[in-house]
């Protein structure tokens, strides 16, 4: 098993976005679950990436060759995939992951999940995605998801595919229990 890991290339301003980054690196290394993510050594991309390695596990990173040209690729991996593009890159990580975590991070890392969980919702893969909810960095962002609800641009079993917790163990024990929504994604104006 593979779980995909969307992360700041970043460390962020609090120490402890770094802590629960290779707490989540190590945690999947021990129970046997690789980490497929976007390939650098730095930020918090490059804290899970080497507390996996560290620990003995399973590292696959995906990297456009603008990025290597950027001397940001870790050297370090199991496997190094490069592609051409940053479409390539999410497809392939994807297409390797058996789910997907996102962890604090900037406009890619949101634009990673958002992509991901459209894909979800309208049933081209059936994986769990979850938010690594760090200091509530994700607050902000779930408030405007229950607003898109509220809005009828979202169903309440779409925005619920996203599993939240604030700890890498919690989020791993909810996605066991995880089921996909069958519900379609358009809502019309006789639909609730």
């Amino acid at each position: 098993m593979n779980i995909c890991v969307f992360a700041g290339s970043s460390a962020g301003v609090r120490p402890t976005y770094a802590v629960v980054a290779d707490e989540l690196g190590r945690l999947l290394a021990s129970r046997g679950i690789g980490v497929v993510y976007g390939g650098a050594k730095i930020g918090l991309m490059g804290a899970v990436a080497d507390a996996a390695l560290d620990a003995g596990g399973r590292v696959i990173g995906v990297i456009p060759q603008a990025l290597v040209e950027r001397e940001v690729a870790h050297e370090h991996l199991s496997t190094l995939h490069v592609v051409s593009s940053m479409h390539e890159r999410k497809a392939l990580m994807s297409s390797l992951a058996d789910a997907f975590i996102a962890l604090p991070g900037g406009l890619g890392t949101l634009e990673e999940l958002f992509e991901i969980a459209t894909w979800g919702q309208l049933g081209l893969h059936r994986k769990p995605c979850g938010l690594l909810n760090v200091h509530g960095y994700f607050d902000p962002l779930l408030t405007f998801i229950e607003h898109t609800v509220a809005e009828r641009f979202v169903r309440r079993e779409h925005a619920a595919m996203l599993s939240v917790a604030s700890t890498p163990a919690d989020l791993l024990d909810l996605f066991i229990t995880w089921t996909p929504p069958t519900i379609a994604k358009w809502i019309d104006r006789g639909s609730a």
